[in-house]
Formats: C-alpha cells, structure tokens, sequence
C-alpha cells in the first residue's frame, strides 16, 4: 500500500473530460504479433511493474491523498485489446486511431493503463499502442514501463512465474483519517519549507513569474540566502510574457497526432558543428517547426514563445514509482528569422535553466502541493487551470526530449522499428506538445495536439524534417 505523493494527486485532480491525464508509447513491430501472444508476455512481466497490478482508493469525502492497491485480480481481457485498421493501412490511419484512443479517459475502477494490439498497418508491421495516466508516472518511468516487455534479443526471456500478490485492500477508515490527521498537522512544516524555497525562485514558476513585483521579490530573496548561507550566485531568468497563439485557450475533448523519426547521427553532426547539444538541436527543430505553422496561419507573435520543459528530479539509481519531474520555462525563440541565430539563442536558454536547475534543483511544486490541504487541492488545481486557460497561458506548449536506449530492442520475438511518445495537452499548458525519444539511432518525434487547434498536426512534423534539412544545409 503506497500513498499518492502531491504532485501524483493532482494529475488526478486536474482531470476533466477535457484535460485528460494519459501518458502513453506507441511501438512499431516488424511482423505480426498475436493477441495470445501479447497476453502471454504481459502475465510473465506483470509483476516487473507494480503500477500494472495497482488502483487507485479514494479517502472518504476526498480528505487525503489517495491510495494505491493491489488489485486483486488484473483482468487482461480488460487492459489487453485488439482492433485492425481498414486497409490500406497507413501511418495516418494508424495515428488517428491512437489520437481516439489517447483522448479517452482511463476508468479509476480498475489499474490506470490500457494496452492495444493494432493489426492491418501496411508493411505487414504491427502496432502496440500502451497508455497510463499520469498519476502513475512520468515520463522517465513510462520509458521504464516499456522496457520491462522489451528483450535484447530475438527470444524472448522467460521470467519465473510470479508469486500470488499479497492481499492488500489498503488502510480502514479509521486509519485513513488518522493518516489524514497527521497529515493536515505537518502541512505548517510544509509550507514553511515551501516559502524557505519557492519565495526566492518566484521568476519560475509559472503565472506567478508574470506577477507585478515577482522577479525583484525572488532576486532580493537570493540575495539575502546567499548572504545568510553563502553558495553560489544562480541566474538570472528573463521576465517571459507568454503570447497568445491559435493553440492557446480552453482545448477540446478530441485529439490528433503524428509522429516522424529524425536520424540522431545527423543531429549529432549539427550538434558539434554548432557547438551546441542534442537538445538544444531538437529544441530549435521544434521551434522552427511551431514558427513555420504560425507564420502558415498569420499568427506568429513577435515575442518568443514561452515553452514548458520537464526536467528529472530523480537520483542516480532512483528507479522509484510516481513523478518525480518538474517543468522549466524557456524562450523558444520563434520570433528569430536566421535560423543559425535561432539555434544560438535556443543553446543560450537552455544554458541559462541548465545552470540555474543544477545550482538549485527545482522542488518547489512539490513542496508547494504538500503544503496544501488535500481536500482543498483538487479545486485549486482545476480552478488553476481554468484561470490559465481563460486569462494567460502558463506556457505555449510542452517540448520535451527524452534518451533511449541505442540498441536494437525486440517485444514478443518481434524486432522494434520506432517507439513514438504520445503526451498530454492541457489548458494550462497549451493544445500542443511535442516529445522526442531516441532509441537505435534515430529521434522518433510524437506530436499531440487538440484538434480544434491544430487540426493539420502532420504539417508541424513535415516541418521539423524541414528544419533539419535547413540546419543540415548550414552545418555544412
């Protein structure tokens, strides 16, 4: 029995039948993969994932943080299903079908994923579309998820038969609300922890970092720490005005997405003919892509866009369950024409964040979320999104970019060609988002977007192959 962490809860709490909290991988197979045979690696590997067997137990009148449970029977006949595209199957179908998927809610009355064995996809390939919310992981542990189906070799390895899981129906009542009073009596320690942090980092958190006297605030505070504490000046971060742009405002229940592969070795020679890194490469891909479909829609602000990037709180050989990421904000530098320039400003950002997170870590949210009253925390959250949606946007969109593994992975006997991330789009944090993963030698690039905002999403991933031909071109 496991508790919900804060931030865990709130993508819970979030959760409308709009903003929707799934997380999910989208893995292409040479060959053809059966049902059966998928079942059957799914009941071996099971118990190498505790989120696969666990769902969730509200506290009575929403008073704590809920609880994770060992089900007491996994029904794969529930969590493993089937279907086959029309013919003649190609990636477009194939896409659609997974923005449907993605856009559905997980039921809470059983464990939070779902898997789909997708027949018909042209090439005689399949597909293996796995979905979790957010709740149970981030983006790291989803990578982790996935690998514990993935072989280093054709045959596949049996792993022992797993022991009957202890019976675990999580605390009484009366334990719980115990628990709860324990809690509410540490939130003052909480939250005097959280202003010890937070007051000197308000230039990043989002929406506040847009309040009148935020910035001098922070600035006076690290002043002051580092007068007291001594350590190290940290940087300074730029007042970012998050503009408005088509695919900023309350979203929609439906979804779309495509996905595209760029090759790493290729990103890799940009990366050292510029100087630059990996991520900085990818970034400024994504940023000429989002600039070329806002210019495309005569739309394109004269500020850089302000774009959300997750970064890992976990430690070396932290493998441990739940979120363990923050979000930094940085200038995307859409508002750049030169496209050298672009790269350069880009690398100057994400320098300045890199910097500023390994000086200070930023665990402020979490800290700010154990701080709250639970009960209290699911009204402040949606209230919270509801506001960014309505007045200002936290940040533009999500860019995230995530290393894989570089080595031929297989699943089920069958080899894995490309395993595409499929994320969130929400109010707070834009109808857009654009995640890469890198696994054998190339960057597969999943684009999810609301599709009342951005129904051409196929037109964003054309134009990262674009920007990396323009880059490429330069490179020399």
């Amino acid at each position: 029995m496991r508790q919900l962490s804060a931030v865990d809860a709130q993508f819970l709490n979030f959760e409308t039948d709009t903003n929707v909290a799934n997380i999910a991988g989208l893995s292409i197979l040479e060959g053809e993969l059966t049902r059966d045979e998928l079942v059957k690696l799914v009941e071996e590997r099971c118990a190498l994932v505790p989120q696969l067997r666990q769902r969730i137990l509200q506290v009575p009148f929403n008073l704590d943080h809920p609880y994770w449970v060992q089900d007491e029977a996994v029904d794969l006949d529930y969590h493993v299903r089937e279907l086959a595209l029309p013919h003649p199957g190609t990636d477009r179908q194939l896409a659609a079908q997974v923005a449907r998927l993605h856009s559905r809610r997980l039921d809470r009355r059983h464990p939070l994923w779902e898997m789909y064995l997708i027949h018909g996809l042209h090439g005689g390939r399949t597909a293996l579309y796995v979905k979790l919310h957010h709740a149970t992981i981030d983006g790291m542990g989803g990578a982790d998820v996935l690998a514990a189906f993935m072989d280093l070799e054709p045959r596949p390895r049996r792993e022992a038969p797993a022991p009957p899981p202890e019976p675990d129906l999580g605390p009484e009542t009366a334990e719980m609300l115990v628990r709860t009073a324990a809690r509410l009596a540490a939130n003052p320690a909480h939250l005097l922890r959280f202003l010890v942090e937070a007051v000197p980092r308000l230039d990043e958190i989002p929406l506040v970092n847009q309040l009148p006297g935020a910035v001098p605030v922070a600035r006076a505070m690290r002043s002051v720490t580092r007068y007291l504490y001594g350590g190290d000046e940290v940087p300074e971060l730029p007042k970012l005005p998050v503009p408005r742009t088509p695919f900023n405002g309350p979203i929609s229940a439906h979804r779309r997405f495509a996905y595209t592969e760029l090759p790493l070795a290729e990103v890799k020679r940009i990366k050292n003919a510029f100087g630059v890194t990996v991520n900085d490469v990818v970034m400024t891909l994504a940023a000429t892509a989002v600039r070329r479909w806002l210019i495309d829609q005569e739309a394109l602000p004269e500020e850089p866009l302000v774009a959300g990037v997750p970064f890992s709180l976990r430690e070396v050989e932290d493998d441990g369950p739940g979120n363990q990421v923050t979000l930094m904000i940085t200038p995307l530098a859409t508002q750049v024409d030169d496209p050298r320039e672009r790269l350069q400003a880009v690398h100057k950002a994400m320098r300045r964040i890199k910097d500023r997170f390994g000086l200070a870590p930023a665990r402020w949210l979490r800290n700010l979320s154990e701080s709250m009253p639970a009960a209290l925390t699911g009204l402040a959250d949606r209230a919270a999104f509801g506001l960014a949606a309505q007045t200002s946007p936290a940040v533009n969109l999500i860019v995230s970019n995530i290393p894989g593994p570089q080595i031929p992975l297989y699943i089920g006997g069958r080899r894995l060609l490309a395993q595409y991330p499929v994320s969130v789009v929400t109010d707070a944090s834009g109808g857009l988002n654009i995640t890469a993963f890198s696994y054998n030698g190339d960057i597969a690039v999943g684009v999810v977007a609301d599709r009342t905002m951005v129904p051409d999403v196929w037109h964003i991933t054309e134009y990262l192959q674009d920007a990396l031909e323009e880059l490429s071109s330069l490179a020399g």
